[in-house]
């Protein structure tokens, strides 16, 4: 892939970089490409709560029918809900307008096949050559050729909605709990599925007003739904991003329960239940050295992949494993969904802190998460990935390793869009691997700057 394409999708500042000449062309290109295979191609779009939204959605259908392509707008739902529901409408593939867990002045364009899995590298990298080359593959067709946006009915939310609701079979009737909309796509979505399983649910985050989407509040601004979260007295509380597509949760305490906490909480549930194949769970580089010292305990395969959702489900299909994940919170539970679900992963957690007979800081607890201190190293662009050669750095790597055995670790990654490589360190004593990593930082920083 070249430039255009970051994670899977398109992103930038809408109208700037994002522009809607760009989300023509985009769609356009798409039809084009799609049109190939499959004729009169049907696109199934969504969208998250942003001001440009509308805008970009527009463009990029208007690019769409272009081709020829016919188009299905269903409005405002989480990403994972287009995953889904592009086969239960039988679409070619699905869009979705959003750029997840950033600010409202950005926005992001993704792509889901007819399967509800995201496009693969040689969609992408098509896509990418026709809008880099500036190639024109509008046959600028007519009369009956021209596509059309086809009426969605009003049951594209109520799909989605049971469709979560069939993945839960816990009683929480009555049960205090808290959820966090970020003011984005699950604003009326995820308190309604709770709400429908009987739950008494405090939902915040739900007033979006197009500019306020992830604003001091959702996955990456928890401290809101922490603490509504002890004022109720709820049971746990659940905040997700822009787009749902991740999830970050509390225990009663107020105490947050990351990625690798959720994943080790509902392995136990899912190996009792026999939805575990070979006891496999997929996770990333990122993820902690507790993470990996509970998995071991407990008897569960981990491997590892790079960091993003995409690497992690090529992996997870790879091996044929069902859970797979980030400490960020995008968690993929294969036996149910095709992409990484906020509102999915929140129920599954519930159901799985509910079955173990635990309150949910006494499951959380059991998993044990080493400090975590994260420095970068200014170096030159042309120089990011040569630390792994240099003797000084790898003696001093070594060093730091023996020094923390097995409870920490070290983990140098070069910065995929800035002159920076990122050191992190986990141990026991933070003041201790903080200076470690100041140390390493300008070590490389001395080298290669």
């Amino acid at each position: 892939m070249g430039s255009l394409f970051g994670n899977g999708d398109v992103r930038g500042i809408a109208n700037l970089e994002l522009t809607p000449e760009l989300a023509f062309k985009l769609g356009k290109a798409t039809g084009y490409v799609l049109g190939k295979s499959k004729g009169k191609p049907v696109f199934l779009i969504g969208k998250d709560t942003r001001l440009s939204g509308d805008m970009l959605e527009d463009a990029l259908s208007a690019g769409l029918m272009a081709t020829g392509a016919n188009v299905i707008k269903v409005g405002v739902l989480p990403t994972p809900a287009i995953a889904y529901l592009v086969k239960a409408y039988g679409a070619d593939a699905g869009i979705v307008v959003s750029a997840s867990h950033n600010s409202f002045e950005f926005n992001g364009i993704k792509f889901y096949n007819g399967e509800g899995f995201k496009m693969d590298d040689s969609f992408e990298d098509e896509v990418e050559t026709i809008l880099l080359r500036d190639i024109d593959v509008n046959s600028h067709i007519s009369g009956a050729k021209i596509g059309r946006c086809l009426d969605a009915d009003d049951e594209a939310e109520d799909k989605y909605v049971e469709f979560l609701k069939s993945t839960f079979d816990a009683d929480i009737r009555g049960m205090k709990l808290v959820v966090d909309c970020a003011n984005g796509s699950a604003f009326e979505v995820a308190g309604r599925v709770f709400s429908d399983l009987g739950a008494d649910v405090t939902v915040i985050g739900n007033n979006p007003d197009g500019t306020n989407i992830n604003d001091r509040c959702g996955s990456t601004h928890p401290q809101l739904m922490q603490q509504e979260v002890l004022d109720k007295g709820a049971f746990m509380g659940f905040a997700f991003d822009g787009d749902a597509d991740r999830l970050i949760a509390s225990d009663e305490k107020g105490r947050l329960i990351d990625g690798d906490k959720l994943m080790c909480i509902c392995a136990e549930m899912m190996k009792k239940r026999e939805e575990l194949p070979e006891n496999r769970i997929i996770s990333t580089v990122m993820s902690n050295v507790g993470f990996h010292k509970y998995m071991k305990k407990n008897g569960f395969n981990v491997d590892i992949t790079t960091v993003g959702d995409r690497y992690v489900l090529d992996r997870m299909l790879q091996e044929g494993a069902s859970l797979g994940g980030e400490q960020s919170g995008h968690i993929i539970f294969l036996n149910h969904a095709t992409t990484g679900d906020g509102i999915l992963s929140a129920l599954q957690l519930l159901q799985a802190v509910i079955l173990s007979g635990k309150s949910a800081s006494q499951a959380s607890d059991e998993i044990e998460i080493f400090p975590q201190v994260l420095k970068n190293a200014k170096v030159k662009i042309e120089n990011k990935s040569k630390f792994n050669k240099d003797p000084e750095i790898k003696a001093m790597i070594a060093e730091i390793e023996e020094e923390l055995g097995e409870d920490g670790r070290v983990l140098i990654r070069p910065s995929s869009t800035e002159p920076l490589v990122r050191v992190m360190i986990e141990g026991q004593d933070t003041e201790d691997i903080t200076a470690k990593a100041q140390k390493l930082a300008r070590l490389i920083t001395k080298r290669f700057s």
